[in-house]
C-alpha cells in the first residue's frame, strides 16, 4: 500500500512522463508533413467556395466526411473516386429527391458553378493522403 506522499509522488511522476509523451508525439506529427499530407497548397478558390457550401447546406447532417458526421448517407471522402464526376454531378443539380438504397437524398437543386465547387472540393479531400483512410472493402471473404 502507497502512503499518502507516496500515492502523490506517483501520480505527479505519471502526469509529467505522460505529458512529455504527448509533447514528442505532437512534435513528431508537425514535423512529419502534415502540410504535404494535406496538400493545403492546392486549396483554390472553387474549393474554398464548395466548402462553404457544404457547411452552409448542413451535409455533415447525414454524411460523413473524413470520419465525421452523420453515417445516415454514404461517406465522401472518396466520393469521386467511387462514384465520378457525372453521378456526383447529376445529384447535385437534381430537382427532384434522390432516392437510392432506400434514403432520400434533398433536392438542393444546385446551379452548375455551386456544383463544380463542390465537386472540386470533393476532388481535393479525395486527395489527402489519410494513411489508408477509408479502408478498401476485403471483398474476398
Amino acid at each position: 500500500m502507497l502512503s499518502k506522499n507516496q500515492a502523490r509522488l506517483f501520480f505527479l511522476g505519471g502526469t509529467v512522463v505522460f505529458f512529455l509523451i504527448f509533447l514528442v508525439l505532437s512534435a513528431n506529427s508537425l514535423s512529419s508533413g502534415i502540410p504535404k499530407q494535406t496538400h493545403s497548397d492546392k486549396v483554390t478558390q472553387e474549393v474554398a467556395n464548395g466548402k462553404i457550401l457544404f457547411d452552409e447546406n448542413n451535409c455533415m447532417g447525414c454524411h460523413t466526411i473524413l470520419g465525421e458526421g452523420a453515417y445516415y448517407a454514404p461517406e465522401l471522402t472518396k466520393v469521386i473516386d467511387r462514384r465520378g464526376e457525372g453521378f456526383v454531378k447529376a445529384v447535385l443539380v437534381s430537382k427532384t429527391p434522390w432516392t437510392l438504397s432506400g434514403r432520400k437524398m434533398v433536392a438542393y437543386g444546385f446551379s452548375e458553378k455551386e456544383a463544380n465547387d463542390l465537386i472540386e472540393f470533393f476532388k481535393w479531400i479525395g486527395q489527402i493522403d489519410l494513411n489508408g483512410f477509408p479502408p478498401e472493402p476485403d471483398l474476398k471473404k
